[in-house]
Parts: C-alpha cells; sequence; structure tokens
C-alpha cells in the first residue's frame, strides 16, 4: 500500500501528538518526523524528504512562513500545508507568495483535514472554506489598486476625455460634450497619449479598456 510521508512541524509537543494520533489512523499517511521550529523543520525536511509538511505559522525564531518558502524553493517536490489558528489576511497572502499548497484551520474537523491532505497528497492546492473568500478579497484589492494607479499621472479631465476616446468619440463630439474647445480637446489627447506612453487613439482606448477606466470615472 502506498503511504505519504508527512512531517508535522509545531512548537507545542501536545498538539504534534494529537496530530499524529489522527493522522496515522489512515492506512495511507504516515508520520515520518516532527519538528518544534522551522530550523527543526528545515534540517528533518532534508533528511526525510517528506511528501508534505503540516506547519503551524507561528513558530519560535523563524516563521513558518519563511520555512515554507525556502522548503517549496529547495526541494519543489515536497508540499506544505499551513495549520494555524490564525486567519489575518496578511499571513494567509504571505503564505500563498511563499508557496504554501494549502492553507487550513485549527478548528478544522478531523475528517476536513484528512481530506485536506489527500488533495495535497493528488497535488490539489487547498483553501479551508472559512478564508477563501479573504483570498478573493485580497487578490480584487490589488487587482483595483493596479488598474487605478494606471491612471494615476492624469488629470480628472483627462481621465474624462481618455473614457470618451474609448467610446469611440471624435475630438469634436468630446468637445461639445464636455463644453470645451475642439483645439483643446487635440492638447488633452497629445497628453494622454505621452502621459500613457501610447502612440494613437487606438492604443489609449485599448489600454483604458485593459485597465478598467470605466470604475474609476464616468462622465
Amino acid at each position: 500500500m502506498l503511504q505519504h510521508t508527512i512531517l508535522l512541524v509545531d512548537d507545542h509537543a501536545v498538539v504534534r501528538e494529537g496530530l499524529k494520533s489522527l493522522i496515522e489512523r489512515h492506512p495511507h499517511f504516515v508520520v515520518v518526523g516532527e519538528a518544534g521550529s522551522a530550523r527543526e523543520a528545515l534540517a528533518q525536511v532534508a533528511a526525510l524528504k517528506p511528501e508534505i509538511v503540516v506547519m503551524d505559522i507561528r513558530l519560535p525564531g523563524t516563521s513558518g512562513i519563511e520555512a515554507c518558502e525556502e522548503i517549496v524553493n529547495t526541494y519543489p517536490g515536497t508540499k506544505v500545508l499551513m495549520l494555524t489558528s490564525y486567519i489575518a489576511d496578511e499571513m494567509l497572502i504571505s503564505a500563498i507568495r511563499a508557496g504554501a499548497s494549502g492553507y487550513v484551520l485549527k478548528s478544522i474537523g478531523s475528517d476536513d483535514l484528512i481530506k485536506a491532505l489527500e488533495a495535497l497528497a493528488r497535488g490539489e492546492g487547498l483553501l479551508d472554506a472559512a478564508v477563501t473568500q479573504r483570498v478573493f478579497r485580497e487578490v480584487r484589492r490589488v487587482v483595483n489598486d493596479k488598474d487605478e494607479s494606471a491612471f494615476a499621472r492624469l488629470t480628472q479631465q483627462e481621465k474624462h476625455v481618455l473614457l470618451l476616446v474609448t467610446s469611440g468619440k471624435t475630438n469634436r463630439e468630446i468637445a461639445q460634450i464636455l463644453f470645451l474647445g475642439e483645439g483643446t480637446v487635440r492638447n488633452y489627447a497629445s497628453s494622454i497619449f505621452m502621459k500613457l506612453a501610447v502612440s494613437n487613439r487606438a492604443e489609449a482606448a485599448a489600454y483604458a479598456v485593459e485597465h478598467n477606466l470605466s470604475k474609476y470615472v464616468s462622465v
């Protein structure tokens, strides 16, 4: 029978003992080692080459997130499941960036923990349902911030002009809508092209659509 090897990393021996007892009830998993710190974990991974590392985020000295990053970079075949009491957005995103394959809470049920380990053994990533929405919210925030910053150099009036350019309006039509002279609109367009590093109206319109200008300005 194929057994998947697991290393447990937590600075509380009683937690490791409980996890080991739970995991080893299932014949397809075997706990091959334990560690109480990130340094011990790195040494154990080097010696044992476990398939999965179940690791707490908060560890004495080096954090579990830093250890996760080093493990994943050095042993890409090893998957790291972060098991923690904390749902802090910053920790969650840092763990994902560090290469963690999964992130679950210590309050997870025993059956769900085994399912999480089985998912990792199949090569799947996993997030606890309680934190999934936090990930999506953070990803949306990052994307929105990036999009908004794409127009940071434009004045509000230039954004209005660009939005109308994107909708296919001519300079004359834009001038009528914004109560400007047609020459003034041309000047705005030239300024927009320069600030966005584009060559023409088509490229400016494509840039505006790509970065969702309509979310940040309306006319």
